[in-house]
C-alpha cells in the first residue's frame, strides 16, 4: 500500500475591502474555498481573510479570486511599513469618504424629510425643491450602494447594497414618474405623511423623503458601524504598537542606535529609565523595576536584576539596564500574544457559521419576499403607490448586517480586552467551553505555589557529613530541570564547587541517579530507593516524616546501598491563591489540587488555600488519566498548569488554562493563556469568556428577532420605508454598541 505525502501548505492573510454585510464575506469565503487545497475563513468584522493554501499558490492568485468576486484585497503591511508616517490608512480613507457623504446626505435630506412630514410647510412647487435636494442625496451620497450593487450584478450576486440600491432607486424612480407624468408636479399639491399604506393610484404620491432618508440613515449607520469596529479592534492595534521602534545596542563598548527589526539573538542593548525594553532578553548588568502593566495587566512594577528575564515592550521604571536579546521578531512574547489574539478574532463559532449560512441566502429570499409583497398589494387593490411602499420597506429593513456583526464584534472586543488584562483566548469555541465547566483542576507547583523551591534543611545520618551529602546530591541534581532539583543544586553550588557527574539518568517522577568519583549516587523518593533495596534508618525516616508534617518535600540521598541524608525542600504558596479559590467557588466551580508531591504536603497547601479535594503523588504521565477519570464521573473539567508535564493534561481537559510564566509547550496546548502568574487571572479569564459568550447570544437573539419581526411588519404595510431604513441602521448599531460594553470589563 502506498501513501501520499500531504501537500505542504502555508498561512496567508489578506485585508479585504468593499464588504458591506455578512453575505459579502460568505461569497468571498465560498469562492476561495473552491480552489483546490485552499481553506479560507473571511471575517466581516475584522475585514480579513485567513487562508491555508498550497505553497505553490501565490498570494496574487488569491487576491485575483477576491477581485473577480467584486471586492479588493491586499497583503497586510509589515509592522515596519505600518509605522511609516506618510503611509495612507485605507480604513481612515474609507471613514473620511463616508463622513463626507453622510454630511452631504444630512444637509440635503433633512429639508426633504421635514417638507414631506409637515404639510403646513409645503409651499407652491415645494415638490420640485425636494427633487432638487433629493437627487444629489440619492445619486451622489448613495453612490457607494449603487456602485456595489452594479458590481454584484455583474457577478450574479446580491448583497445588502443590492437591497438599498433597488429600494431607494425604486422610490426615487416612482417619484420622478409622479412628478413628470402624474399629478404630483401640479402647483399647490399637498402630500400628507403616512406610516401605513392607503389605497391610491400612485400618480400623486412622492417618495423623495424615503429615498433621501434611507440613504441618510444607512450612511449614518455604516459610518458609526465602521468607527465602532475600529474601536472594537483598538486593543489589538494598541498591543501591536506597544513595542519599541529604536534600540541602543552595545558594539565594542559604544552605543549604536538601530531599528528594532535589525536586532538579533545574542546582541546586548541598553535600556535607560523610562524606555521600553526592545525585545525579550536576560539582564546582564544593572538593577531596576519593570512596569509590565500594558502587557500583563499587573499594576505593580517588578524588581529585576542580573540573570532575570525581561519581556519586550515592558517599561524600565528605574535604573539603567543592559539586556542580552534571547528572542526577536515573531518569536517574542508580544508577537506571540498578538498572533494568538488575531487568530482568535478571525475564528468562527458554530453559531456564527450558522448565521453566515443564513446571511448567504438571505438577500435573494428578501428580494423574492419584496416581489411577492408587491404582487400581493397590487392584487388587493391598494394601487401601485401602496404596493411600492410595502415592497421598498421590505427591501430596506431586511439587511442582514446585524447577523454578520453579532459574533465577530463581541469576539473582537472580548479578546482585545482580554489581551489588555493578560488573558489570551484562542478562539470562539473556547467561549462555549467555559459555560459548561464545573470542575477546575489546579497543578500545585508554579500555579497555586510560587514554583520557586528553596532548600530548608539537610539532616545527615550518623557517620555522614552534611556538607558531603549536599555536595554529592547537588552534583547529580545539577543535570535535572525539576524545580526541586534546581533548589538542591543551587544550595550546593553556593556551598562550594560541584564535582563532575557521569552516567546521569532522570527517572521521571521518582528521582535521579549519577556516578560521582566512582560512586553511584541516588536522589529521590523513598519508593525510588526501595526499588533498589536501599536501606533507610529510623533517624532519617523520622526526619522525613517531620519535614512532610511541616508541609515540605523530603528527598533522600543514598550511596553504597544506604540512605545518607534527607533534604527538606519547600515551596511558598502564592499570596493570591486563596482569593482565587474563593473566586472559582463563586463561579460555581469545584477546585481540585493535582500534584506529584506527597499527600501531606499537598493537603497542607490545599487546607491553606481552601481546596477540599486533593489528588497527590501522581506521576506526570498519569495526569491525563486523572483528567479522564474526572470526565468519566460526568464532570466538565478545566485544567490550570504551567509546566511541560502539564501539556498533555491541558490538552485532554475540556478547557486548558496555561500560566504564561510557564513553558511554551503548556501555552501551546492550552485554550486560554494567562500572561501573569497570578491564579486570580484564571477566574477573570473564565468570567470574561462567559461575559463575551453572553454578549454574543444577546447579539444573535436581537439580530434574528429583529429580522423575524420586522419583515412581516414591512410586508403588511405597517412601516414607512424611511423609518424602516432608520430601524435597520439602529439594529446594526445596537449589536456593535452591545459588544463595545465588554471594553469596561474589570
Amino acid at each position: 500500500m502506498t501513501t501520499t505525502e500531504p501537500e505542504p501548505t502555508r498561512a496567508v492573510e489578506l485585508e479585504i475591502s468593499g464588504m458591506t454585510c455578512a453575505s459579502c464575506a460568505v461569497r468571498i469565503e465560498n469562492k476561495l474555498n473552491r480552489l483546490e487545497g485552499v481553506t479560507a475563513t473571511v471575517n466581516y468584522a475584522t475585514e480579513k481573510a485567513t487562508i491555508t493554501a498550497p505553497v505553490e499558490l501565490a498570494p496574487a492568485s488569491l487576491i485575483n479570486v477576491v477581485e473577480q468576486t467584486g471586492y479588493t484585497a491586499t497583503v497586510p503591511a509589515s509592522p515596519a511599513d505600518r509605522d511609516e508616517p506618510d503611509r495612507p490608512d485605507p480604513a481612515e480613507s474609507e471613514l473620511t469618504s463616508l463622513r463626507q457623504r453622510l454630511i452631504g446626505a444630512i444637509v440635503l435630506g433633512v429639508p426633504v424629510i421635514i417638507l414631506a412630514m409637515i404639510p403646513a410647510l409645503q409651499f407652491n412647487y415645494w415638490q420640485w425643491a425636494s427633487l432638487a435636494l433629493a437627487a444629489p442625496a440619492v445619486i451622489w451620497a448613495g453612490w457607494p450602494f449603487h456602485r456595489a450593487a452594479l458590481l454584484n450584478l455583474r457577478h450574479g450576486a446580491a448583497t445588502m447594497d443590492t437591497l438599498i440600491s433597488i429600494g431607494t432607486l425604486a422610490a426615487f424612480g416612482w417619484s420622478l414618474y409622479a412628478l413628470f407624468l402624474g399629478t404630483a408636479g401640479m402647483p399647490g399639491m399637498r402630500h400628507p405623511f403616512r406610516l401605513t399604506i392607503e389605497p391610491s393610484d400612485g400618480a400623486g404620491s412622492l417618495y423623495l423623503e424615503v429615498a433621501a432618508g434611507v440613504i441618510m440613515f444607512v450612511l449614518a449607520g455604516r459610518y458609526l458601524e465602521k468607527r465602532s469596529k475600529r474601536q472594537a479592534g483598538a486593543a489589538l492595534r494598541a498591543l501591536l504598537d506597544l513595542g519599541a521602534k529604536r534600540v541602543a545596542v552595545l558594539r565594542g563598548g559604544a552605543e549604536t542606535m538601530i531599528d528594532v527589526a535589525e536586532l538579533a539573538v545574542g546582541m546586548r542593548f541598553v535600556v535607560r529609565p523610562g524606555e521600553k525594553i526592545a525585545t525579550d532578553g536576560v539582564i546582564t548588568e544593572g538593577r531596576s523595576a519593570v512596569d509590565a502593566s500594558m502587557l500583563t495587566g499587573e499594576s505593580v512594577p517588578v524588581e529585576v536584576g542580573e540573570g532575570d528575564p525581561v519581556i519586550g515592550a515592558t517599561v524600565n521604571a528605574g535604573g539603567r539596564l543592559v539586556v542580552r536579546a534571547t528572542r526577536v521578531g515573531a518569536d517574542t512574547q508580544l508577537a506571540q500574544m498578538a498572533r494568538l489574539v488575531e487568530e482568535a478574532q478571525s475564528g468562527k463559532s458554530a453559531v456564527q457559521r450558522l448565521a453566515d449560512r443564513v446571511s448567504g441566502v438571505f438577500v435573494p429570499i428578501v428580494i423574492a419576499i419584496a416581489v411577492a409583497t408587491l404582487g400581493f398589494w397590487l392584487g388587493t387593490g391598494a394601487g401601485p403607490a401602496g404596493a411600492i411602499t410595502a415592497a421598498v420597506a421590505v427591501l430596506i429593513i431586511a439587511c442582514p448586517c446585524a447577523l454578520g456583526l453579532a459574533t465577530p464584534t463581541a469576539l473582537l472586543v472580548g479578546t482585545g480586552r482580554g489581551a489588555q488584562l493578560g488573558i489570551l483566548i484562542k478562539g470562539p469555541e473556547v467561549l462555549e467551553a467555559t459555560r459548561e465547566i464545573d470542575t477546575i483542576v489546579l497543578d500545585k507547583t508554579g500555579t497555586v505555589t510560587t514554583g520557586t523551591m528553596t532548600l530548608h534543611q539537610v539532616v545527615a545520618a550518623d557517620g555522614t557529613e552534611t556538607e558531603e551529602a549536599l555536595r554529592l546530591a547537588g552534583a547529580v541534581e545539577h543535570a535535572s530541570e525539576h524545580p526541586i532539583a534546581k533548589a538542591i543544586a543551587k544550595a550546593a553550588a553556593e556551598a562550594g564547587e560541584l564535582p563532575a557527574v557521569t552516567d546521569f539518568a532522570n527517572l521521571e517522577g521518582r528521582g535521579v541517579r549519577g556516578t560521582v568519583a566512582g560512586r553511584e549516587i541516588l536522589v529521590g523518593r523513598p519508593s525510588f530507593l526501595a526499588e533498589r533495596d536501599v536501606a533507610v534508618d529510623d533517624q532519617l525516616t523520622t526526619a522525613r516524616a517531620k519535614a512532610e508534617d511541616d508541609g515540605r518535600t523530603a528527598v533522600l540521598v543514598a550511596w553504597d546501598g544506604r540512605a545518607r541524608a534527607v533534604l527538606s525542600v519547600g515551596d511558598a504558596i502564592k499570596p493570591t491563591s486563596a482569593e482565587a479559590i474563593r473566586r472559582f467557588t463563586a463561579l460555581g466551580l469545584t477546585p481540585v489540587l493535582l500534584t506529584g508531591d506527597n499527600r501531606a504536603v499537598a493537603e497542607r497547601v490545599a487546607a491553606e488555600v481552601g481546596i477540599e479535594r486533593v489528588i497527590a503523588e501522581v506521576l506526570p504521565q498519569d495526569k491525563v488519566e486523572v483528567i479522564t477519570k474526572l470526565q468519566a464521573e460526568g464532570r466538565v473539567v478545566a485544567m490550570v498548569g504551567d509546566g511541560v508535564n502539564d501539556a498533555a493534561a491541558l490538552a485532554a481537559a475540556d478547557l486548558g488554562l496555561a500560566m504564561g510564566t510557564g513553558t511554551d509547550a503548556a501555552i501551546e496546548a492550552a485554550d486560554l493563556t494567562l500572561v501573569r502568574g497570578d491564579l486570580r487571572v484564571a477566574a477573570d479569564a473564565i468570567r470574561l469568556a462567559r461575559r463575551t459568550l453572553g454578549t454574543i447570544k444577546i447579539n444573535l437573539f436581537w439580530a434574528f428577532a429583529y429580522n423575524t419581526a420586522a419583515i412581516p411588519l414591512a410586508a403588511a404595510g405597517l412601516l414607512n420605508p424611511m423609518l424602516a431604513g432608520a430601524a435597520m441602521a439602529v439594529s446594526s448599531l445596537f449589536v456593535v454598541g452591545n459588544s463595545l460594553r465588554l471594553r469596561s470589563f474589570r
